[in-house]
């Protein structure tokens, strides 16, 4: 009888205890962080940001076709993107506030970099944007307003020097970092090496004295210790792949991409022409051509992008037309996403010296950048001596168009958009464009429409930007003020 008092009134004194505590504390895990830290919003920017892997940009730079449907982005029929990357740019306001908050000056440098980076990507798609005004809706800014093109790369070029003035070699590291592991020092090369990829995007503005292009390229290149950058392929900001569920090469067991997908005839016709070996990387043999062995050029053939879908659709029935390697469908971990790497670093180095903002030898930064693409690729080194050898690999009259074409044979499925932006201004390679297929009058677009959204909610904002950049309305072929002289 006194064991059955006890246990009665021992059950009595843990509800006494436990019902003064409210039902939302019961649902909080002791193992869990409920409060955001900088390295846990870092990860996510980082997948975010260097995920630069996309067939839509494969298709509407020439370099594969789509055989089963009509593709606006292959066919030049786009017309308005959105917004998605304000989202992103919020995650790094995150970080920012939790880094403030928890006094972790080290990510500042980061957060810097990663609003450089978004910010540049909208303004290049679209051209004037929401800036100074914008993720401020904690102010109760709902309706920002759109800054000037000119006054955003303005502030980026100053953010990206200012970032590189916050790193040090007392500088501690960042956590959970899947890009450099902490090492700040390489974050340091990546800030500066986005900065050249800016000033270089603005190479028509190079006389604009307000931005002193030439002087802020040259600074960073002739000051190594104080602004480095990339030394090589390992220096390289890119997402690395792994066998894991959610961190698979994006495109792995991807059934479109085995059977729709095909190389365009004008990418597969300039790696024979330099009788490039990446296109054995590339591409797999067109069925025709089986027999051949994988090393004959001959073996290798495409589609024409602008051709329309029945035609193209009557090549692949053919078997005349060649499939994107197995390898970017087969392999899980396949190669990582370059999103700014030292291959393109080396040829805007050596367009700075054909443009003659630097000192030195740009057919010595061209054929690195080359060796260096190639070495990514798995080229060995004798075969990569062999391809640079040649004549029509020596930098000549038409140095920018060869960089330029060297960069876009580079940046395939990698580099986002970035092959496209630099078609857009130096004209190099030309997109084809002669097939019945091609919509809007046979013209490669400039640039995105505003976001039907923005027009809803802020409307006199944007109609306020399209009326100072673009006096025939928004349209896809509107020239913003970047690619104007």
């Amino acid at each position: 009888m006194k064991k059955r008092v006890f246990i009665l009134l021992a059950a009595s004194i843990v509800l006494l205890h436990t019902g003064c505590k409210k039902l939302s504390e019961f649902q909080i895990d002791p193992n869990k962080s409920t409060i955001a830290t900088p390295d846990l919003l870092l990860n996510t920017v980082e997948q975010k940001a260097f995920q630069s892997t996309s067939l839509n940009v494969a298709v509407a730079t020439r370099q594969m076709g789509i055989t089963e449907s009509a593709s606006n982005y292959q066919y030049y029929g786009w017309t308005r993107s959105d917004y998605g990357d304000f989202d992103n740019l919020l995650q790094v306001v995150k970080m920012e506030q939790a880094a403030t908050a928890q006094n972790k000056p080290e990510y500042m440098p980061l957060v810097k970099f990663f609003k450089a980076w978004y910010f540049l990507k909208l303004t290049q798609t679209f051209g004037d944007i929401p800036y100074s005004d914008a993720l401020k809706g904690e102010d109760n800014i709902s309706s920002p307003k759109y800054d000037k093109q000119e006054d955003i790369y303005l502030s980026i070029l100053n953010d990206l020097k200012t970032a590189n003035g916050m790193i040090d070699g007392n500088t501690p590291s960042v956590q959970r970092d899947i890009v450099y592991n902490g090492n700040m020092m390489n974050w340091k090369r990546a800030i500066n090496s986005l900065a050249l990829r800016v000033l270089m995007s603005l190479s028509m503005k190079e006389n604009d004295s307000r931005f002193e292009i030439k002087k802020r390229f040259a600074e960073i290149v002739n000051n190594p210790s104080q602004y480095p950058v990339f030394t090589g392929n390992a220096d390289n900001g890119q997402l690395k792949f792994y066998d894991l569920q959610d961190n698979r090469y994006p495109y792995f067991n991807d059934n479109s991409i085995q059977t729709a997908y095909y190389m365009d005839e004008s990418f597969v016709n300039i790696l024979k022409q330099l009788k490039d070996p990446r296109l054995f990387s590339f591409a797999d043999k067109a069925p025709k051509f089986a027999a051949l062995p994988a090393t004959d050029f001959s073996a290798y053939a495409g589609i024409q992008g602008s051709a329309p879908v029945n035609e193209n659709a009557l090549r692949q029935i053919k078997g005349e037309a060649s499939r994107i390697n197995p390898r970017f469908y087969s392999n899980p971990v396949n190669e990582a996403s370059i999103a700014i790497g030292y291959p393109e670093q080396q040829f805007i180095l050596a367009e700075g010296v054909t443009r003659g903002w630097i000192g030195g030898s740009a057919n010595d930064y061209y054929q690195n950048g080359i060796a260096a693409s190639m070495s990514f690729y798995n080229i060995d080194q004798t075969t990569i001596k062999n391809y640079l050898s040649q004549s029509e690999l020596q930098l000549g009259n038409n140095a920018v168009s060869q960089i330029i074409t060297q960069k876009y044979i580079a940046s395939f499925m990698n580099s986002s958009w970035q092959p496209f932006f630099e078609q857009r201004r130096t004209g190099f390679p030309v997109f084809e464009v002669s097939g019945s297929g091609v919509l809007n009058n046979k013209r490669v677009p400039k640039r995105w429409m505003y976001p039907e959204s923005d027009l809803q909610v802020n409307q006199q904002h944007v109609i306020d930007a399209i009326s100072r950049q673009f006096p025939e309305g928004d349209n896809i072929n509107g020239v913003m003020w970047l690619l104007k002289p």
